[in-house]
């Protein structure tokens, strides 16, 4: 009996295994591009607008792409797209080696990338894999898994400085393609499923409830149509919107703000990884306090941190001053992802969470994109940062607001199977 009671639930190496995939993700590009961002503006004789646009295009494909693989992740489960879209993403990486000296070169090589990450080693396909396998602990689930974001983006940005320095940035996005290849792509396969039932076990590895009793997963919650048709989801899609532009925009140009301000590069990449450090803060608190308080009380105490850092950059600050404003600006990203699913998936449930976590994510990419670029040619056109750090400060102000004009929960924990009301305003009771 004894035995039973302690075995790990297979659920947490799930957990494990989506931090693995996830660290070979994002952290590879977007948490690394800003220590790419000057050796690339250099190598190709451009503007820091035009070399943002880089980005913006690998956010735009891939917010394309998301909400169509979402929608086959609920029809053909998720393990399979990520399996096809980790060994893209990997090849795509080193396809790096050819990229030449014109822009359409590195624009084309962004635009791959884009296409290949959103379908596999990004959150939305890992966070329906969590949302299905956990139920009272999906908070913490999804935090702990989107640790490998948070984990790869305090590491990679140091570790892309020495390759580049080493190599060149053509060379250091290679090395990590090698490195997707050959970490995360077999140990998914061999390990990875698409819910407990695959492995006759129940969310959170509960046990009293015969299996034959439990209805599938998949069937609770409302169907894509309803989702489109209720006013919470595009409050939703206005909230992640906001925010994905100020956050993306700030983090990814941290590194040349700093640089601007007389750091030197290591010194640059050094706050970049802090950044990456409040992530990994902001993923581990926020997942946790995802299970015990109401969603957007949690986001709107992070994302008031971030609307902190971005006006404490807005006056210019340096030194330890600036260090504490990336951080702050770190707990936001720290928050988005796993707060987004968590809320989709309470207020919709999981039977088109797939779609609805595509289609929610692909604006909040297509938003980031748009952050990053309008910081580049901020620049560009006023030679600081300062208008458009004002902007996205002010951008943050309006997603708090929103966020209070959230009801209450659809699918409460327990209760994903109820037919509840359309969500009641807060102050009627979270």
């Amino acid at each position: 009996m004894s035995s039973k009671r302690f075995r790990l639930f297979y659920g947490w190496l799930i957990v494990f295994l989506s931090a693995v995939g996830l660290f070979l993700g994002a952290p590879l590009v977007v948490f690394s591009f800003s220590v790419f961002f000057k050796p690339m503006v250099a190598n190709f004789h451009a503007s820091r607008g035009s070399v943002s646009f880089a980005f913006s295009l690998f956010n735009f494909v891939g917010a394309l792409s998301i909400p169509c693989i979402g929608m086959v992740i609920d029809r053909f489960g998720a393990k399979r797209v990520i399996l096809v879209s980790t060994a893209l993403y990997g090849l795509a990486l080193c396809t790096a080696l050819w990229v030449g000296t014109s822009l359409w070169q590195l624009y084309f090589f962004f635009v791959l990338l884009g296409v290949a990450m959103a379908s596999g080693p990004a959150p939305v396909p890992y966070g329906v894999v969590i949302s299905h396998w956990f139920n009272r602990y999906r908070g913490l689930a999804l935090g702990l898994s989107m640790m490998g974001i948070g984990i790869g983006s305090v590491v990679v940005p140091i570790f892309s400085q020495h390759l580049i320095d080493m190599f060149g940035w053509r060379s250091a996005f290679a090395i990590f393609g090698g490195a997707v290849l050959l970490v995360p792509l077999p140990v998914i396969a061999a390990w990875l499923q698409n819910d407990p039932q695959q492995r006759g076990l129940r969310p959170d590895g509960d046990e009293g409830i015969p299996l034959s009793h439990l209805p599938p997963q998949d069937k609770h919650g409302l169907s894509w149509r309803e989702i489109w048709k209720s006013p919470t989801f595009w409050l939703l899609i206005c909230i992640f919107s906001l925010t994905g532009a100020s956050v993306h925009g700030v983090v990814l140009h941290i590194a040349a703000i700093f640089t601007d301000r007389g750091v030197s590069a290591a010194g640059a990449a050094t706050a970049t990884s802090l950044v990456g450090a409040a992530v990994v803060i902001g993923r581990l608190a926020s997942g946790y306090l995802l299970d015990r308080i109401f969603a957007p009380h949690v986001a709107i105490l992070f994302y008031s941190a971030t609307m902190v850092g971005i006006a404490i950059l807005c006056t210019g600050a340096h030194g330890n001053l600036a260090l504490v404003a990336a951080f702050l600006a770190g707990l936001g990203m720290g928050v988005e992802v796993e707060s987004m699913g968590y809320m989709i998936s309470r207020y919709f449930g999981l039977a088109a969470f797939g779609a609805a976590y595509g289609v929610a994510f692909g604006a909040f990419m297509i938003s980031g994109s748009a952050g990053v670029f309008l910081m580049g040619a901020g620049y560009d056109r006023f030679h600081s940062y300062a208008v458009p750090l004002v902007s996205f400060c002010v951008a943050m102000v309006l997603a708090l607001i929103l966020l209070t004009r959230l009801g209450r929960y659809r699918y409460e924990v327990g209760a994903e199977s109820n037919q509840a009301l359309e969500p009641m305003p807060v102050s009627s009771g979270a």
